[in-house]
């Protein structure tokens, strides 16, 4: 196969790049574009969004608008998806006449939990990581033949969950029945609770070459199924462990045959075992950091891969953690009425990089931004995220 040539950033005519979605991660994606001088077009529902606020072009249209998407596509020279849950027959109509980084059948997998658990342990013999036990649960029939060792579990729906949506912790069967039933018996997946210590994330990019890049373990804290917190270097994360989760990204990115970037989500278990969980197939809330403590940030990889340009150092030039920012503290506890928070004390802190993401209106539980704190050494962004949480009301 011919190797497909570079897209050049270029003023006249202008090279236009396009983003399936319109979230946060479209935002800084457009950014990033429009820093190395792309412009950037976004289809996405929604008429105000926060990519389409910052795009030089917003096509107002559903994701599976035909009509629309053939007029992204003659548009755009190259186009990526911010969101996994785009449907990939519109990735792959938009393929038909540009280059589409994830491909349809990439993001597919990542749509799919139970193609997910297959690529898994497809590719353990050269990831050499497993995911959790597991059982699919598609109809009620299906609930006769969980293994006892299942128990307790978690119950996911096999598709549309994310941040902890569609998930229900699981500790008989009568409970699962529950929970299915529950959920309105769509397809479901049970796994295994495991003896988690921490949870990490592998950031890893691939080029349309091939040429792959991974970032440093990220350490990430949960609550509520929405990311709280993510630091890096993780400080409970061992030479030896960043290795093999770093391995087995290279790994499971090259059988993908992948363009672009993907975050894969790791358990490890009270014993050090490594576990597969997830991937993501686009930038990753967890990777926000690398905007201010990296060489070259996530968004700007994925800029560089679905363009075909060289990838960018992937190194870590300063210790961080981002603190994701929910609506929640817009509100004081018990209050309705929404205020703005005290950014402004938040800013007096040494290495706090503020990133909101322009959504007009808080709401709780809803992400409005988030902040990276980077410093000379790990302790002294910790002390700052403190700092930051004491001033937000935020419980650390």
């Amino acid at each position: 196969m011919n190797k497909l040539p570079a897209l050049l950033p270029a003023a006249t005519p202008p090279t236009w790049l396009g983003v399936m979605g319109g979230g946060q991660l479209g935002r800084m994606f457009a950014h990033a574009a429009q820093a190395m001088g792309f412009r950037v077009a976004v289809l996405e529902p929604a008429a105000d969004c926060p990519a389409g606020q910052v795009a030089e072009q917003l096509v107002n249209a559903a994701y599976d608008d035909g009509a629309a998407l053939t007029a992204l596509a003659q548009q755009c020279a190259a186009v990526t998806t911010e969101f996994e849950n785009v449907p990939a027959p519109s990735l792959a109509q938009l393929a038909q006449h540009s280059f589409v980084a994830p491909s349809a059948a990439c993001v597919s997998i990542a749509q799919d939990r139970v193609a997910e658990k297959r690529f898994f342990v497809d590719c353990y013999a050269e990831s050499g990581v497993m995911p959790a036990p597991h059982h699919l649960i598609a109809t009620l029939a299906d609930l006769d033949s969980i293994a006892d060792h299942l128990l307790p579990g978690i119950l996911k729906t096999v598709r549309l969950g994310y941040d902890g949506k569609g998930q229900s912790r699981v500790a008989t069967r009568a409970e699962v029945r529950a929970a299915f039933e529950a959920g309105g018996s769509v397809p479901c997946l049970l796994e295994k609770m495991l003896p988690l210590a921490y949870e990490v994330s592998v950031l890893t990019a691939r080029g349309e070459d091939g040429e792959a890049v991974v970032y440093p373990i990220a350490e990430n804290v949960h609550r509520d199924g929405v990311l709280f917190t993510t630091t890096v270097p993780g400080p409970h994360v061992s030479a030896a462990r960043a290795l093999q989760a770093q391995d087995a990204a290279r790994a499971m990115i090259a059988r993908l045959g992948y363009v672009g970037v993907l975050c894969i989500e790791f358990f490890v278990l009270d014993d050090g075992s490594l576990v597969v969980n997830e991937m993501a197939p686009r930038p990753h809330n967890s990777g926000h950091y690398t905007m201010d403590a990296c060489i070259t940030s996530q968004f700007a990889q994925q800029v560089r891969a679905m363009a075909r340009l060289p990838l960018g150092d992937a190194r870590q030039h300063s210790p961080a953690v981002m603190l994701n920012l929910l609506g929640d503290v817009w509100f004081d506890a018990g209050s309705a009425l929404a205020r703005e928070p005290a950014w402004d004390q938040v800013l007096e802190l040494p290495g706090a990089c503020l990133h909101l993401y322009g959504k007009e209106q808080a709401r709780r539980g809803r992400k409005m931004g988030h902040i990276t704190f980077v410093a000379p050494t790990l302790a002294q962004a910790q002390a700052q995220l403190q700092a930051a949480c004491a001033i937000l009301g935020i419980a650390a």
